[in-house]
């Protein structure tokens, strides 16, 4: 299935939606059943969040809260399918790259108001930065309850056993750069092992190479969104370090290739610390979780986010945002800090991270999470982020290519989505 999304359709189909549903306040006595849709199905995840739907029936015993658990890659599509269908939830897990479509659109219930009306809830301590895309004219749409940093966990077994240096071994010489990096991924990746995975890439989700690119100074486009800028140089740098890395020295799995980390089977994936959930329980790996390494521009650290926001369609609206208000208080961010790292100013340190991190260091938990969370740009995002992605994702096919012309592949791309930046 696509992920493109066309805006204007998905506006006009949410215009009707919204036409047809009128934001009503549920009685005492009245049942309320509340559904959201998330992209996870890992057990631990919903099991946290079914504990949360039972805390808040304590005091709305009329509340019934369920899940939804959509595909990962096709979960914004069919998120705004549901919309567009009028069979939209009255809530929804919404990620960082569609979050201005979604905040714009007129989709989402404001949240602001609401959430500073809760007792305790300090809506204050969470900075600017972490709310910017969630936003607008002031407004808070929906809560960004996830600031993960993007992160290396590494197999160091299987780095020993191939005669290469681990990534902490090479924090400790002050080597941890992506030339060293890639220099372990390789001599990993020709023992018939995965070199670096770079989960979720699968060349689709081209957004998550910023967590390469960013260390070459590198991004998509300008500051303000305007003026593509995949073919300047230091984009053109980054993709060809990629290239070299993927098809010289198979360090990266190429196109077509399924490596999976957390099964054992390779040096290194970058991905967040949601991820976690997913190491061996036993007998597993030896494992470490590193910073990012430091690229030719300087050392440097990319976060994801996630929001919850509120259909502006759903029935029971302001029932919903008082959930949401529920699950993203301090006393609750601070459990789901475990597997989505919370901006909250007051749970960034480490001794609340490390109760419900308990695999995690304080090293690890201070030096990736804190210090990712607090210096960490956000991973790109764009208003009509879904016909943009799909764009720029036809145009790399031609880089993913051994002999590919990198220059001229950007540069195409660049004409083929100025338009849309601008629009």
């Amino acid at each position: 299935m696509s992920n493109r999304i066309n805006l204007k359709a998905f506006a006009a189909a949410l215009a009707v939606g919204l036409s047809l549903a009128a934001i009503g306040t549920a009685s005492a006595q009245e049942a309320v059943n509340l559904r959201m849709t998330i992209w996870s199905a890992n057990e631990a995840h919903l099991k946290l969040f079914n504990d949360m739907a039972a805390g808040f029936k304590q005091s709305h015993p009329n509340v019934t809260v369920t899940y939804e658990s959509l595909p990962f890659d096709t979960y914004t599509t069919a998120l705004t399918t549901q919309i567009a269908g009028g069979n939209a939830p009255d809530m929804a897990w919404i990620f960082e790259t569609t979050a201005y479509d979604f905040v714009n659109s007129g989709a989402l219930y404001p949240l602001g108001d609401k959430l500073n009306a809760i007792q305790g809830y300090n809506l204050a301590e969470v900075s600017p930065g972490a709310t910017e895309r969630w936003s607008k004219g002031g407004t808070l749409y929906a809560y960004p309850f996830s600031t993960s940093p993007f992160a290396v966990f590494a197999n160091n077994d299987l780095i020993r056993k191939a005669g290469a240096k681990t990534p902490d071994e090479l924090i400790k010489a002050g080597e941890w750069t992506w030339d060293k990096a890639i220099e372990t991924a390789s001599t990993v990746g020709r023992t018939g092992k995965g070199g670096l995975i770079i989960r979720d890439f699968n060349y689709q989700n081209w957004q998550n190479l910023a967590a390469i690119w960013n260390g070459f100074g590198a991004s998509p486009w300008s500051e303000d969104g305007k003026n593509c800028t995949i073919g300047d140089k230091p984009m053109t740098d980054a993709l060809s370090f990629i290239h070299d890395a993927i098809f010289k020295n198979k360090a990266m799995p190429g196109p077509g290739e399924n490596v999976d980390f957390f099964a054992g089977n390779a040096a290194m994936t970058i991905t967040q610390i949601s991820r976690a959930s997913l190491l061996p329980k036993q007998n597993g790996f030896e494992w470490d979780l590193v910073p990012l390494p430091k690229g030719p521009a300087g050392e440097y650290a990319l976060i994801g986010q996630a929001g919850i926001g509120v259909m502006q369609s759903s029935p029971h609206a302001d029932v919903a945002a008082e959930f949401v208000g529920y699950m993203t208080n301090p006393e609750n961010s601070a459990k789901l800090a475990q597997f989505f790292p919370s901006a909250r100013k007051s749970l960034l340190n480490a001794e609340t991270l490390k109760k419900t991190n308990p695999l995690l260091s304080q090293e690890q938990l201070e030096k990736v999470v804190i210090a990712g969370i607090s210096n960490g740009k956000v991973i790109p995002g764009h208003t009509g982020f879904a016909q943009i992605q799909q764009m720029v994702r036809a145009g790399l096919d031609a880089v993913w290519t051994p002999n590919a012309d990198i220059a001229n592949a950007t540069q195409k791309i660049c004409g083929q989505i100025s338009p849309l930046l601008k629009r």
